[in-house]
């Protein structure tokens, strides 16, 4: 794959913590929720940062099909992520459960299906939970 865009990110102190991209242009106080064991509160957790990250992509997806196809989608167009963790069924660790909802207003159910079939097939985020992720894992 030829990569046209790459970015980064460190975090320290794990889900409490924080993070930041290394240009400045992001910066997250993390806070272990609740139902994890932790103390909930301000801060975000890595369950709503992906939930972010992947219904803008697959927005930015859909707004790719319908122009490919000559389609205006309004703006006002959403996607809602819902991304749950929980223990694998293998007992092996954790994983994530996500669900997304596309509300396209003025587009009849049957085209809406059909626009977010066709983004789910280019959304990068979509790719990856389908076919899963090389991950080059390395010690400094």
């Amino acid at each position: 794959m030829k990569v046209l865009y790459s970015t980064e990110a460190v975090a320290t102190g794990g889900r409490t913590g924080s993070a930041a991209t290394t240009d400045g242009n992001l910066k997250v106080d993390l806070v272990t929720a609740k139902e994890l064991g932790g103390p909930g509160g301000a801060g975000t957790n890595p369950e709503q940062l992906f939930a972010a990250g992947y219904s803008a992509c697959f927005l930015g997806a859909l707004k790719f099909v319908a122009g490919r196809e000559k389609v205006k989608i309004p703006d006002n167009t959403t996607v809602a992520a819902k991304v749950g963790i929980g223990q694998r069924d293998d007992g092996q660790g954790f994983g994530l459960d996500v669900s997304l909802t596309v509300t396209i207003p003025g587009f009849d159910r049957e085209q809406a299906q059909d626009l977010a079939a066709k983004a789910h097939v280019v959304c990068p985020y979509s790719h990856l939970a389908k076919a899963g992720l090389d991950v080059a894992v390395a010690v400094a």
